[in-house]
């Protein structure tokens, strides 16, 4: 098209579509779709959960030992792998293979021994935990969540609990599932 003074003028579609501009829009969206769907479809980060180690320096546990702890350990750790594998968020490893080795450390301070015993696993991230007992009154649960490749602290929870009973750990465990390492946002890599 031309004005009347012979320079050409844009051509605008008019504000409706034709059949071929919608189709084109339509590729366009489901194209986009499909391309954020991508994204959402990629594998969750491998993650390895160690077993729970303990502090223990209540009266009773240097008189009597700490059995019934131990078997606590066992299972706030085994509630902690489980919850995070049914989020879908993580793809929880088993650590069969170096449990032994990783008992056989102090997680906490053995210089990165758990980067390397979870790297073996082929782990993206890591979880070690403890749980500290002053006395049968006064507990905390503590949970570290690391980058294997790096080293870094992604985050780290921790929770006072009151009372040295099965429901207590359990339910202090499934506090700092459920308002730390799965909240929005929260400890996201």
């Amino acid at each position: 098209m031309t004005n009347l003074s012979g320079h050409a003028t844009p051509h605008f579609v008019s504000a409706r579509a034709t059949p071929g501009i919608k189709i084109m829009r339509a590729l366009i969206c489901l194209a986009a779709l499909l391309w954020m769907g991508s994204a959402a479809l990629a594998d969750p980060p491998k993650l390895a959960v160690f077993d729970f180690e303990l502090i223990d320096t209540s009266l009773p546990g240097e008189f009597y030992g700490s059995k019934p702890e131990q078997g606590r350990l066992e299972r706030i750790s085994e509630q902690l792998r489980k919850e995070l594998a049914d989020s879908g968020r993580f793809q929880v490893l088993d650590i069969a293979p170096i449990r032994d080795a990783a008992r056989h450390a102090n997680l906490q301070a053995c210089g990165g021994c758990d980067l390397k015993l979870a790297g073996q696993l082929g782990a993206d991230l890591e979880i070690t935990g403890l749980v500290q007992k002053v006395s049968n009154l006064i507990i905390n649960l503590n949970v570290y969540l690391r980058d294997v490749k790096t080293g870094n602290m992604i985050t780290a929870a921790s929770a006072d609990m009151r009372g040295n009973t099965d429901e207590s750990w359990s339910r202090t465990m499934s506090y700092l599932i459920r308002n730390r390492l799965l909240a929005p946002n929260y400890g996201k890599p």
